[in-house]
């Protein structure tokens, strides 16, 4: 396998193993710029993966809290009941979003994977 012919960000050579019957490695193919520029453009608007456990431990702490108000009696057990199912309510969302970001990520990449098959296949075919 040959090495990277690409130049880092802080104008060094690049040390990544380049792609089979190619010159640079993924991050430095120019045919490979626009999907890298999408992957770095979510980057930031995923809020991290991280977040739904911050998410679920604030509600955790909350419903403790709650439960711990209702033994000491400084909250009614009919509110604490409406405020656990509103939280309940607020913990199916999280866990909905985050199956739907996971199916968008996994989509996402599948046609990535089909696109450099179909990309190989006519590679394949016409010699290249």
């Amino acid at each position: 396998m040959s090495v990277c012919s690409g130049i880092r960000a802080d104008g060094g050579r690049c040390k990544a193993e380049a792609m089979p019957e190619a010159e640079w490695c993924w991050n430095h193919h120019p045919d490979y710029e626009q999907a890298r520029r999408r992957r770095a453009s979510k980057g930031g608007k995923r809020g991290g993966r991280g977040r739904p456990q911050v998410e679920l431990a604030s509600i955790k702490t909350q419903l403790q809290n709650l439960a711990n108000s209702v033994l000491d009696g400084s909250v009614e057990r009919a509110d604490a009941a409406v405020v656990s199912q509103v939280l309940n309510v607020y913990l199916r969302a999280v866990s909905v979003a985050l199956k739907v970001r996971e199916q968008q990520e996994i989509t996402e990449r599948l046609e990535e994977l089909e696109r450099l098959l179909e990309q190989r296949k006519g590679e394949h075919r016409y010699g290249a």
